[in-house]
């Protein structure tokens, strides 16, 4: 039984972290309150809480909408499977021309703007519906019923594990990331990962 699941399991981190493993505001400002260590572990808690909440909310959502609209399992899963790709390949991009990391002083901030910093990169960037509602729910909603929750408590482990390394490891990751070939060998992973998975998507949603 175990061996049945660890592949959505499995499935669920490697898409989240693939999705969430970029350069980006929300990750900047994590790595920002890490490096001056300021509130690390509330923000990499609400980060992490927000990912999961988000994860379920669209893996449910869509779940019951598919249970209502025979054939759109196919058309997500290739939707899904599209997205994916390109965003395999605008990472390989990336890879090809890779950028460096500047984290600047920043005045100390209370617990309550840290985390309000914390919402407002995380909701009020629209890529976040559209990679951990959308794509997230897509995918997990086109797995079997009794392979979702694994799906979305592996996703929300990466999201965990992401925001504690980029947290607590701050003063380690940012000196690494400060040269070009870092972030090289780093998109070009997530690039390979996200063929990968849109590959595995599409094939999964023609034979269903």
């Amino acid at each position: 039984m175990t061996s049945t699941f660890l592949p959505a399991f499995t499935k669920g981190f490697a898409l989240s972290a693939g999705l969430i493993v970029a350069i980006g505001a929300q990750n900047m400002f994590v790595l920002r309150q890490g490096l001056k260590r300021e509130h690390v572990w509330p923000i990499v808690l609400f980060c992490a809480a927000a990912d999961a909440t988000l994860i379920v909310a669209g893996v449910r959502g869509l779940g019951g909408v598919l249970a209502l609209v025979p054939g759109l399992s196919l058309v997500l899963g290739l939707g899904g499977a599209a997205f994916l790709a390109w965003y395999g390949i605008s990472a390989l991009r990336r890879a090809a021309r890779p950028s460096v990391l500047v984290v600047e002083q920043q005045a100390g901030l209370t617990l309550g703007a840290a985390l309000a910093g914390s919402a407002a990169f995380t909701f009020l960037n629209p890529h976040v519906y559209i990679d951990t509602v959308m794509l997230m729910g897509a995918v997990g909603a086109s797995l079997p019923a009794i392979e979702r929750p694994l799906f979305m408590a592996g996703a929300a482990l990466a999201s965990l594990v992401w925001f504690s390394s980029l947290g607590f490891g701050a003063r380690f990751l940012a000196p690494l990331f400060a040269r070009p070939a870092a972030w090289r060998a780093l998109d070009l992973g997530i690039g390979l990962t996200m063929l990968a998975l849109a590959a595995s998507l599409a094939h999964g949603a023609r034979a269903g």
